[in-house]
């Protein structure tokens, strides 16, 4: 397994609010905050954390839609007008579903291995709210095989794919502990986003988030299997951070305590044109994480963190059996017993996750890392007292097919 053969440090995380319904000031009746405002303020809130200016070498950028959702491509153009020392120097592009921010670092990553720069400024972002959601919901398929999946598929596509995935686990494993792991998840994501004033769902009141968690599927007006507390929402945000060498650390004028360490990638791409072998398994994802224990040289035991991509509520179930937290069937028990929570073995999504803090789908693989650079450093919204300082972010792309999983310590 391809072990990191140089020191990458992860440093100046940021995220802008991540904004849609559930936050009090969304209207969708006003015109929207303009996506290069989001732009400006992630990579200038990244930038005033370096101590010495000047060092920045190159850039990359991630969006999954833009074309679409803004018909706005050349993304790398907006670099220089993100970090003006970017003007003139290399800059990158990157798409891979709702896997594009775990891409997009894998890719700055390998810049600095390449030893082609030394500093290199990372940004992920995504602007849904400029359709409604059934259209937005075609944009989003094509993170499927669109030309042989989305006439057959659901009207709100994702939803429709992730419930065979439930329908499948209901059938293999039972219907009410899944249900309820499921529902337990809703409610947790929602209980740490109200710890967040940068969450989607930080406003979220609702009194009983469980009963809401329960609720019954209406295939007749959604998709089966699954209701709307399952889903992520559709989100406006941006997140960024910058990668170091050693020698780009130096320079940075930053201390090692405000920094973590890349230790660990696992990277695999299923066939974007074959449906899963198995709904009740995420086979990339378990590819991608046993690729990065084995380039870190650690197990599962070792992790103190996990931010996971919990774009529908089964998927949590179905990282937690793919990571090796919970065997086959057992996700909703580990869910139940409160083996995720803040105070559970494994803390998870202290962000709120895709459910809580928002999915605005290119920048949600950057946005994890920030919060495990946060979390690990002590300087959360939501700071815990970790009991191991390692930590894990599985970004996903499509239905499990662009997976990066990278592991971090301080």
């Amino acid at each position: 397994m391809y072990k990191l053969r140089k020191k990458i440090y992860v440093a100046a995380g940021y995220n802008t609010t991540y904004f849609g319904s559930g936050r009090k000031e969304f209207d969708p009746s006003k015109p929207m905050r303009p996506f290069e405002e989001y732009l400006k303020e992630t990579s200038e809130g990244s930038y005033q954390q370096l101590p010495n200016k000047g060092i920045i070498e190159e850039g990359f950028i991630g969006s999954f839609m833009s074309g679409r959702f803004l018909k706005q491509a050349n993304l790398p153009g907006f670099l220089p007008f993100m970090i003006p020392e970017l003007l003139y120097k290399p800059c990158t592009g990157i798409e891979g579903a709702c896997g594009t921010g775990g891409r997009t670092i894998a890719t700055g990553l390998r810049s600095i291995l390449a030893e082609t720069a030394d500093v290199v400024f990372v940004c992920g972002f995504e602007m849904q709210n400029t359709v409604k959601a059934v259209y937005g919901a075609d944009v989003l398929a094509g993170a499927g095989h669109y030309s042989k999946e989305r006439k057959a598929g659901d009207a709100h596509f994702f939803p429709g794919l992730f419930a065979k995935r439930a329908g499948a686990y209901y059938q293999k494993y039972g219907y009410e502990l899944a249900r309820q792991g499921m529902a337990r998840w809703y409610e947790q994501c929602i209980l740490n986003a109200r710890k967040n004033p940068k969450a989607q769902e930080f406003h979220n009141q609702s009194p009983d988030l469980f009963a809401l968690g329960m609720t019954k599927p209406k295939p007749e007006i959604f998709v089966p299997y699954l209701n709307p507390y399952d889903c992520s929402k559709v989100t406006d945000g941006a997140s960024s951070l910058i990668l170091l060498s050693e020698e780009g650390l130096l320079k940075s004028g930053l201390k090692r305590s405000e920094v973590v360490e890349i230790v660990g990638i696992g990277e695999a791409e299923g066939d974007i044109t074959i449906p899963p072998e198995d709904e009740t398994t995420l086979s990339t994802t378990v590819v991608a994480v046993q690729k990065a224990f084995e380039s870190a040289g650690i197990g599962k035991e070792d992790l103190g963190l996990l931010e996971i991509h919990d774009c529908f509520t089964i998927n949590a179930l179905l990282a937690f059996e793919a990571i090796g937290f919970a065997t086959p069937g057992k996700g909703a028990q580990f869910i139940i017993e409160g083996q995720s929570l803040p105070t559970g073995s494994i803390p998870t999504n202290l962000s709120g996750g895709l459910g809580g803090f928002g999915h605005p789908t290119g920048a949600s693989g950057v946005r994890q890392m920030v919060d495990l650079l946060h979390q690990l450093t002590g300087k959360a919204a939501n700071q815990i007292d970790i009991k191991k300082n390692v930590g894990m972010m599985i970004s996903m792309g499509g239905n499990d097919k662009t997976v990066t999983a990278l592991i971090v310590k301080v």
